[in-house]
């Protein structure tokens, strides 16, 4: 298995250490940043795998991070799991809507910190998997056909609008992934349309009924958005 480079960035050096600890443990090599500007340079002198990013940091915040680097061809597709104080609702969800893959808030268990970026990692490896294949997308007794626009649940074919198609299509692609709403639309409709946050989780509710069973694996994540159930 292929050693993973983690970038750790947070200005508290205890958390650096119980990070950096917990990685290195799991075999990973591990560089550490205490602010946003250093974390740049971190990562122009040698792209990680991963960053693990506190969103309060001095100088560039972890968004003002976020926001730089998947702005940039070179960085955009490196995955982020954002470290948050609670109650940082807001934060969060600018941060996700920005491209990041995931977050844990303080206080946090360092297994599940370890568990978070470890399904991070595999889903972009399914994701390189999925794109470098293409053609359908089977999950249990769920399959897809989306250049034929067609969806069977246990063989049996399913009728859907083509915004609950879409929206299908972007959950499955990325089975755990949280997508908030403001994503969701910009998916389905393109940036800018002018739809709201209930009409979105109407669609949700519309989906799950036409799915039957397959539908409970569409899991709302409150406050946040959606996500596909994750096979473990």
């Amino acid at each position: 298995m292929t050693v993973k480079h983690i970038l750790v960035v947070d200005d508290e050096e205890d958390i650096l250490e119980l990070v950096s600890y917990n990685l290195i443990r799991e075999g990973c090599r591990v560089t550490c940043a205490e602010t946003g500007e250093d974390a740049l340079r971190a990562v122009e002198a040698e792209p990680p795998d991963l960053l693990v990013l506190d969103l309060m940091l001095p100088g560039l915040s972890g968004l003002d991070v976020t926001r730089t680097l998947k702005s940039r061809a070179k960085t955009s597709s490196i995955p982020i799991v954002m470290l948050t104080a609670r109650g940082d609702e807001a934060d969060v969800i600018a941060g996700l809507d920005m491209g990041a893959d995931d977050y844990v808030t303080k206080p946090f268990s360092p297994k599940v910190l370890l568990a978070r970026i470890k399904a991070v990692l595999r889903r972009k490896t399914v994701d390189e998997e999925k794109e470098d294949q293409g053609g359908e997308i089977r999950t249990g007794d769920l399959l897809i056909h989306p250049g034929r626009h067609q969806v069977t649940v246990s063989g049996e074919p399913v009728s859907l609008t083509f915004s609950e198609f879409q929206l299908l299509v972007l959950l499955c692609r990325r089975p755990g992934w949280v997508f908030t709403r403001n994503q969701i639309v910009d998916a389905i409709h393109g940036e800018n349309y002018a739809v709201t946050d209930r009409s979105v989780d109407v669609l949700v509710v519309g989906l799950r009924k036409k799915l039957g069973a397959c539908g409970s694996m569409i899991e709302t994540v409150r406050g946040i958005g959606y996500r596909f159930k994750e096979d473990l």
